[in-house]
């Protein structure tokens, strides 16, 4: 007969209880099979008799560190740590980023900013701790931002809210456009924003502001820096030298995506970032391009009210130009610059009847305060289909109230009169890249000189005073000459004069100069988690515990709901076990709680019914009733 319990007709109320899930208390018989809670109760006794566990239960005041729960202790580990550890000194509660399933124990960490996984009272989780993105270093959702995939990167949550997120380069509290900040809340053109106000910049003068890449403080075009602050491609010998941001791939570009940002596929140095995929896919065609042109005005030295030369005696500057107005013609006359452009990228004269000298000559695409005057300006071409765009003016007058005529040479005499109605005597250039596919076409027409050189070379020769004429070149049956190779990155660089008054006709087009930029996009299924992705396992079929399709994660235990046509029974979001009915690890089962009939002393139960019901004396908390 087992030695601690025979047939008792006495037995106390407390111990029937104890062993409900046996055969009970007065049968006269001995049990052999020893299940737990018939251990639990003998370890019990064999502390003492039970009134006097009855009376340390209920009268001994709890010791905090002891291992034990002990009313009314939230949580013991077993230590009086006074670091953060979950359970405090005094063991009153548990930390809310921290659950503590088995007493005696050290408690789990639950809430970690930086999982991709909401957990505790935090509101978002990016998979990182970094402030300033959406979701702060608490992983707490920051004013103006939403955070649509959870571990994935964090989104505005509206432009025109006067809150800078996500992608936005300004939001000035607007969706109107022409103000600096568009409707899709970035910086126009010629703009800089900062906080809610925008206010236009000046390209120009020496300040690279916001918008602007680079600012020499001049107007000109093919310099490095474009007159319109955008950073301009160096070509050389046929090799051209990246600019990252310029909408162009080239070596040793991975992508360029026409900006300098980063976190949107194609990085600030125009680098595949990681998980992205990026391609040139040529974008739906513009309605209109604008090619920035420098534009430079001349005094003639011929003709009603010239102006003298340098070389005429008591002369002063600025002085007339000797190739403007001066000489006359009918007709196209080439070979009148050489076949490449010098180490500057200007043309070099051929002498010839009508131009009159070598150093006269190389003012005209060159700014020098004696002879002209710079100015920067966008010829606009309109899109006509199939790839075409065209700019033409049969009266291609752009400085008209600009320049000479408007300039006091002294006694309040302008420097040059207005002919025609017009500003005559300028010259124009243009410069323009392109990649290289083996199907452009460039035609001109005007009056008078257009030179145009592709890859440094001579392409198109229109030379000589003479009423409009036309030129054009197909680049795919001169690309030997020229020295291109498809899907090399080129420079075409468009030389014009307008010399004489008798008109000015400009007309210019490009057939499939079109650019590629960039189109950056996370590749899910490659098995590298990309910035706007949650999961990338390389399959992503959805199935349990893994990632769905469109990269966000598949139910998994731990996600806090619970998936039961995966079988899970429970998920808590935490699933360590342990006490207060915690769900245990694998969401398959329940950890040991009250009323499972198995005794837990070290998590303070008393006792243990297998029920949670009050009257039956173990109490609904597993404690002992006491008469």
């Amino acid at each position: 007969m087992n030695r601690y319990f025979t047939t008792a007709r006495n037995c106390s109320f407390a111990l029937i209880l104890a062993l409900a899930v046996a055969t009970g208390c007065g049968e006269g018989e001995s049990h052999n099979n020893n299940t737990n809670n018939v251990n639990n109760v003998n370890n019990l006794n064999n502390t003492s008799n039970l009134n006097n566990l009855n009376n340390t239960s209920n009268n001994t005041t709890p010791i905090c560190g002891n291992g034990r729960i002990e009313a009314p202790e939230a949580c013991d580990d077993g230590d009086l740590d006074a670091e953060v550890d979950g359970c405090p000194a005094d063991c009153s509660a548990v930390d809310p980023d921290f659950a503590c399933p088995e007493a005696g124990l050290p408690c789990v960490r639950i809430v970690i900013c930086g999982n991709a996984r909401i957990e505790g009272d935090e509101t978002c989780d990016d998979r990182n701790t970094a402030p300033g993105d959406g979701c702060d270093d608490d992983c707490h959702l920051e004013a103006g931002w939403i955070c649509p995939t959870l571990g994935a990167a964090c989104v505005a949550e509206r432009c025109g809210d006067g809150i800078l997120a996500g992608f936005e380069t300004c939001d000035d509290d607007n969706t109107g456009n022409g103000d600096g900040c568009d409707s899709t809340c970035h910086i126009e053109e010629g703009w800089e924003c900062v906080g809610l106000t925008c206010t236009p910049t000046v390209c120009g003068d020496g300040q690279v502001d916001v918008t602007e890449e680079c600012d020499d403080g001049n107007d000109e075009v093919g310099d490095g820096c474009a007159p319109t602050c955008k950073m301009e491609p160096k070509c050389a010998d046929g090799v051209c030298v990246a600019v990252c941001g310029d909408g162009i791939v080239w070596a040793p570009e991975e992508c360029d995506d026409g900006n300098n940002l980063s976190g949107d596929g194609c990085s600030a140095t125009c680098t595949e970032e990681y998980g992205f995929d990026c391609v040139e896919i040529a974008p739906v065609p513009p309605a209109q391009i604008q090619l920035p042109v420098t534009l430079r005005d001349f005094l003639p030295a011929c003709g009603t009210g010239a102006r003298p030369t340098d070389t005429d005696t008591g002369a002063v500057a600025p002085f007339g130009h000797p190739d403007f107005e001066c000489y006359t013609g009918d007709e196209i006359m080439s070979g009148n610059v050489e076949p490449l452009l010098d180490a500057d990228g200007k043309p070099v004269r051929v002498p010839n009847p009508v131009t009159y000298s070598d150093a006269a000559f190389t003012t005209w695409f060159r700014s020098d305060a004696d002879y002209n005057r710079t100015f920067s300006m966008l010829l606009p071409l309109t899109h006509q289909g199939n790839g075409v765009y065209l700019f033409q003016s049969a009266a291609h007058f752009p400085l008209d109230g600009l320049g000479f005529v408007v300039e006091d040479c002294g006694g309040g005499v302008m420097c040059e009169p207005v002919r025609v109605g017009h500003n005559f005597s300028f010259t124009t250039e243009i410069h323009y890249w392109f990649q290289y596919a083996g199907n452009e076409v460039l035609d001109f027409t005007g009056d008078d000189d257009v030179w145009v050189f592709i890859n440094g070379r001579l392409a198109v020769d229109v030379g000589g005073m003479h009423p409009p004429r036309s030129g054009s070149v197909t680049l795919s049956t001169v690309a030997a000459t020229l020295g291109l190779t498809v899907g090399g990155i080129y420079e075409a660089v468009v030389f014009h004069a307008e010399r004489h008054t008798d008109g000015s006709n400009y007309m210019l087009t490009l057939t499939n100069f079109n650019r590629a930029p960039s189109t950056c996009a996370s590749d899910c299924g490659d098995g590298l988690v990309a910035s706007d992705e949650a999961c990338d396992d390389g399959v992503n079929n959805g199935d349990y515990g893994t990632c769905n399709p469109g990269c966000t994660f598949a139910p998994y235990c731990g996600d806090n709901h619970v998936d039961t046509e995966d079988g899970e029974l429970c998920d808590d979001g935490v699933n360590l076990g342990g006490d207060a009915s915690a769900c245990a690890p694998g969401c398959r089962s329940l950890g040991a709680t009250c009323g499972d009939g198995v005794l837990q002393p070290a998590n303070g139960e008393q006792c243990d019914d297998g029920n949670t019901l009050d009257g039956d004396g173990c109490t609904s908390d597993c404690r002992i009733v006491v008469d």
